[in-house]
């Protein structure tokens, strides 16, 4: 029997869910844009389990995206994951949600840039390289204001995700664009990238998971000390 895993997507306002066995797709369900809160996802969680004929006990890997993404929606997400997880002994797994959209992207593309709003006309940006299966970060989770981010633009790399939404017009001639098909993170390719990642050996601690935001809220911003998760998800004091 593969991998059965639960995975969740929520760091953006097209939340949805996911049931794989292994990484073969069983069943996606997507929420309601105007109603993604704890309220609704977990009954979501709940219907995709049973769409499947799994019962909670039965997911033995939970995979959510961990940021960047909306603040509110990466709570969200990583909450019911964790509780989840606990509650029926499963194992939880955190990915990168420039690395799901990078993923997304058609194979024969070997350089990805993958962009999410990070609001203030500023986007979230990751750099990748496909290597057969595998796809390896270039450059860390960054953030770019639009005029500098569309200033460093080479032919060499395809560019994809809902940061592109509205700026099209602007890249540099040349510059290829993934098919907005693929430019949203989906709770199926997190479940695939998680699984191959596990199953090449990576693991994810429950209690010390958290969101990874990549920049403070604008309250924080306001107060001149900005929480910032590092790494290993816990909040580092950064003065501006």
């Amino acid at each position: 029997m593969a991998l059965r895993i639960l995975a969740l997507e929520t760091s953006t306002l097209d939340a949805s869910v996911a049931a794989l066995d292994g990484d073969r797709l069983l069943g996606q369900t997507h929420l309601d844009r105007q109603r993604r809160t704890a309220q609704v996802f977990a009954p979501a969680i709940e219907r995709q389990l049973r769409s499947v004929g799994w019962r909670p006990q039965d997911v033995q890997l939970v995979a959510v995206t961990q940021g960047p993404g909306s603040f509110t929606g990466l709570r969200v997400g990583i909450t019911a994951a964790k509780t989840l997880a606990y509650a029926v002994g499963a194992e939880v797994f955190a990915v990168n949600t420039l690395k799901v959209i990078a993923w997304q992207a058609p194979s024969a593309r070997q350089r990805v840039c993958a962009v999410l709003d990070a609001q203030r006309q500023q986007l979230f940006v990751a750099d990748f390289r496909r290597t057969g299966e595998h796809l390896a970060e270039v450059s860390e989770t960054r953030i770019l204001d639009h005029a500098d981010w569309l200033a460093g633009l080479t032919p060499e790399v395809a560019v994809t995700g809902p940061g592109l939404s509205g700026l099209e017009d602007r890249l540099p001639a040349g510059i290829a664009v993934v098919a907005p098909a693929c430019w949203t993170p989906q709770a199926a390719t997190v479940g695939r990238v998680a699984c191959l990642e596990y199953l090449g050996g990576a693991r994810h601690d429950l209690w010390t998971l958290n969101p990874r935001y990549y920049r403070s809220s604008a309250a924080e911003e306001k107060l001149g000390g900005k929480s910032v998760p590092d790494a290993a998800g816990a909040a580092r004091k950064v003065t501006g």
